[in-house]
Order: structure tokens, then C-alpha cells, then sequence
């Protein structure tokens, strides 16, 4: 069932609940802006001082929970897995906590209504889950439109007509990194690549020059898009933060914490190799060891 799966990495990252927060209190102003000249209970407004006092208390107390929310639910991703029925749950407490403040201070600073507090609660949850609910659905549909698009591709040079001689270890692939509008930003010759290391919702791609230096190119991009773009390649994840070329890797350590990945660019520190990915990187020196100099553990 799709409520028990994980949620998608890029609703828990950095910038995406800045832009849905951002965006929310946006819409949520907007909303009740269009709301409250319709509404006979509502006690928002700008020239009382009193109503004035109350609505500025409430934008920013509201804001504050979003705001400490979603630190916590961006710190909760270290500790446990957020599926779609707990991030769902996560956003109906947030707007039931907003809605609970504002029954509160309706039935203690506001005029009293002829109806009864659980009454006033219901019809604030109503609306609430109008003015946050939705901005949290558009949200969430933007960013996986974004994170939909391509941004690393392996492209086909099979059947590509070219004055140049291509060389039969480059003849099948080549790695091309695109932006999110799809144009294409950087195209590298696999021999070219050493690894690429995972900056939040960015990648730092790491790759020498025809001169030879090393060089670095940032793009918008999950490190687990690049795991699954190019699997079955010489491109393996050896760590959370890393992806390594295997081809580029001149030794294979084993120390007492675990193992290291030695690359044959003496400017790159070594690379470390965790638990998770020990096996797929020991299965891949298995396999092309013959091409690599002699592997010491």
C-alpha cells in the first residue's frame, strides 16, 4: 500500500520545506484575505487594535510552528523513515495545532460566538485544512515534477556519426549531466570521472580536465538518481555521500574501522567504504580487478 512507502527524499530536503512553508503562509494570506468579507465569525482585521494585536500574535505563532515543525520533521529523516501516511498525519497535526491556537484565543479574546468551542474547532479545521492543505499539495506535486525531470543521463554513442575516431571503450556510453529545463550542462568521458560526492539536494561532480586538473561541477541533482542512472556501470556507491569510478580507484584498504578506497589522483583524500555498500564494492573489484593494478587489503 502506497501510505505505508517511504516518502521521497527531496520532501524532506533543506530548500523544499523552506519553499513550502514560504509558500504556504503565502496562500494561507491569500485565502483568508478572500475568506474573512464572507464570513460573520471571523476576526481578522487591520483597524481595530485589538483585532490587529490578535492576528499579528496569531500569523506569528502560526508561523512558528510551521517553521519548528518542519526543523524537526528535516532532523527526523537521521532517525527514522517518514512514509506517506506518517508525513500525512505529520501535516494534519501541524494544522490542527494552528487551528487549536486560534479556538483559543476566539473563545477567550475575541467577541463569544453563539456556538460551542468544539463547534468553533470544527469549522477552523475546516478552513485550516483549506489554507494549508492545499498549498502543501501544490507543493508537493511541484517538487516532484522538478525532481521528476532528467538530470544525469547515459547517452548512446553507438549510432552517433562523428569525424572523430571513438575509442572502444568509449564507444557505448557517455556520461551527460542536463539541468532541470533539460539543457544539457556538462558531457565527460567516463575515464574522465573520479566520484561524485552528495551536497544536500545537490552533487558535486569531481572530474579532471584535458589538462588534466581537477576539476568540480555542481548540479541540482539526488545522489540516488546518479545510484540508479547509471547502475550496472563502473560507477558504485561506496558511502551515503559518495559514488565512486571504480576504474579510477587505484587501492582497495582495509583498515580497522573498515575500508578505503585509494584513487589514483593523489590530490583526493581517500574515499571511505561503509557497511552498506562493502559487498557491492568488493563484488566490483572481483570483477574488474584485472583491468586495475594490484588490489592490497
Amino acid at each position: 500500500m502506497i501510505l505505508n512507502n517511504k516518502i521521497p527524499a527531496y520532501l524532506l530536503g533543506k530548500y523544499q520545506l523552506i519553499g513550502t512553508i514560504t509558500f504556504s503562509v503565502l496562500f494561507a494570506i491569500v485565502f483568508l484575505n478572500i475568506y474573512i468579507p464572507f464570513s460573520e465569525t471571523a476576526w481578522f482585521g487591520l483597524g481595530d487594535s485589538v483585532m490587529f494585536s490578535l492576528t499579528l500574535i496569531f500569523t506569528a505563532v502560526s508561523i512558528l510552528i510551521l517553521i519548528i515543525s518542519r526543523m524537526l520533521m528535516y532532523r527526523s529523516k537521521k532517525t527514522f523513515e517518514l512514509t506517506y501516511a506518517g508525513y500525512t498525519i505529520w501535516c494534519m497535526v501541524e494544522i490542527a495545532l494552528i487551528c487549536m491556537f486560534y479556538t483559543w484565543l476566539t473563545l477567550v479574546y475575541s467577541t463569544p460566538l453563539a456556538e460551542t468551542p468544539w463547534t468553533t474547532f470544527g469549522r477552523t479545521l475546516l478552513y485550516g485544512t483549506i489554507a494549508l492543505g492545499i498549498p502543501y499539495l501544490i507543493s508537493g506535486m511541484y517538487f516532484a515534477i522538478i525532481d521528476k525531470n532528467n538530470t544525469i543521463k547515459l547517452m548512446n554513442f553507438e549510432n552517433v556519426v562523428t569525424d572523430e575516431p571513438v575509442k572502444p571503450e568509449a564507444q557505448m556510453s557517455k556520461i551527460t549531466l542536463f539541468d532541470n529545463s533539460g539543457a544539457l550542462k556538462l558531457s565527460l568521458n567516463p575515464d574522465s570521472l573520479y566520484y561524485i560526492e552528495s551536497d544536500d539536494n545537490y552533487i558535486k561532480v569531481w572530474y579532471t580536465d584535458s589538462k588534466g586538473d581537477m576539476k568540480q561541477y555542481m548540479l541540482r541533482c539526488r545522489l540516488k538518481t546518479v545510484e540508479e542512472s547509471f547502475k550496472g556501470s563502473g560507477l558504485v556507491r561506496c558511502h551515503r555521500k559518495y559514488i565512486v569510478n571504480i576504474h579510477k580507484v587505484s587501492t582497495l584498504r582495509k583498515e580497522s574501522d573498515g575500508y578505503y578506497l585509494d584513487m589514483d589522483n593523489e590530490t583526493i583524500q581517500p574515499l571511505p567504504v561503509t557497511k552498506t555498500y562493502t559487498d557491492a564494492v568488493l563484488s566490483w573489484f572481483t570483477e574488474v580487478q584485472p583491468l586495475l593494478d594490484p588490489i592490497e587489503e
